[in-house]
């Protein structure tokens, strides 16, 4: 793999603010390198169905401050069977690819260790902005989400101030709470829903809220993750229950675009940068990953077998925030 000349790179699953940036980072760090970059377009979808084009420095220029993903993705359930990855794998081969740089989160990834049974060499850039890898510390996403999370719960919460109410805002984050964890301590929330804690139910949000009215507060917050839903089910509960008006809204993908902020950038730019030098060292099948303050890559396999235990720090300090 020292002698690599030419690459793929796409993006599948979700998009995630910053996926831009690291696509521009690949591309640009090949071409530093006399390596020939293939876009593949709309993810494995568009690598089954021929969807390619060359990238060069200037396709790439004034990218990296756009949402979404100039690849374009899309979902692929062909790729979930063997015949679709054999010919998936025959169509890298056709195309006379060195690597395959895969841009996702964890289903985007299992679909780069499928491949790797049939000779394709990856390597994987962690981008989803639930942070859900349990193999690494950011993902690319995370925090314009969770900016974009805050600045909606700030003028949410205009309006519950000035009505007195209650508001049941609802972020992303099917199966990882960390998106619902910091907005809800950025937006300064007194419960925080998360499927990580699946103890906490309607009947102790409302005892909750009761207790802080009873200490003066005149308007209430709570937070509610994607995967644990029923918000409009918990705003009827809890306006049942105590009277209080309450409204719920859901900010669905609202929070998947947007400009990416510095940090999105700066991790995926890195990422991206250290994806290539990686294939220019010899590594092949791994992911790159941020962890304990530095850049690093992981065997692929290890790195989808990482389980990271549940850390109740952060919920800790939300309530204690919340007094």
């Amino acid at each position: 793999m020292s002698n690599v000349k030419k690459i793929g790179v796409l993006t599948s699953g979700g998009d995630a603010p910053g996926m831009n940036a690291a696509i521009r980072a690949v591309v640009r760090t090949a071409i530093h390198n006399n390596i020939h970059v293939t876009g593949i377009k709309r993810g494995y979808d568009g690598l089954l169905n021929g969807e390619f084009m060359d990238l060069d420095a200037s396709s790439v220029s004034s990218i990296m401050y756009r949402g979404g993903t100039v690849l374009l993705t899309a979902r692929c359930p062909e790729m979930m069977t063997e015949e679709g990855q054999k010919k998936a794998a025959n169509i890298y081969k056709v195309l006379g690819l060195d690597a395959l740089v895969v841009i996702g989160g964890d289903g985007s990834l299992h679909g780069a260790q499928a491949l790797m049974k049939f000779g394709v060499n990856v390597m994987g850039i962690p981008g989803t902005i639930d942070l859900d890898l349990d193999c690494t510390d950011y993902t690319i996403g995370f925090d314009t989400a969770v900016n974009t999370g805050m600045e909606a719960i700030n003028r949410i919460r205009d309006t519950s101030c000035s009505h007195e109410r209650c508001s049941i805002v609802e972020v992303m984050g099917r199966n990882a709470g960390f998106i619902a964890l910091w907005c809800g301590i950025t937006g300064g929330s007194e419960e925080i829903l998360i499927p990580e804690k699946p103890d906490i139910n309607n009947d102790s949000v409302v005892k909750q809220i009761l207790q802080n009215r009873s200490l003066g507060k005149t308007h209430n917050l709570v937070i509610v993750a994607e995967g644990v839903g029923g918000s409009q089910e918990l705003a009827e509960h809890i306006e049942s229950v105590t009277g209080i008006q309450t409204r719920a809204t859901i900010l669905g993908h609202l929070q998947r675009g947007g400009v990416p902020t510095a940090i999105d950038r700066m991790h995926a730019s890195m990422m991206g940068y250290n994806t290539v030098k990686a294939l220019i060292e010899g590594k092949i099948n791994r992911v790159m990953v941020y962890r304990d303050g530095k850049y690093d890559d992981l065997d692929l396999n290890e790195a989808l077998d990482c389980k990271r235990e549940y850390d109740n720090t952060l919920y800790e300090i939300s309530k204690i925030l919340a007094i």
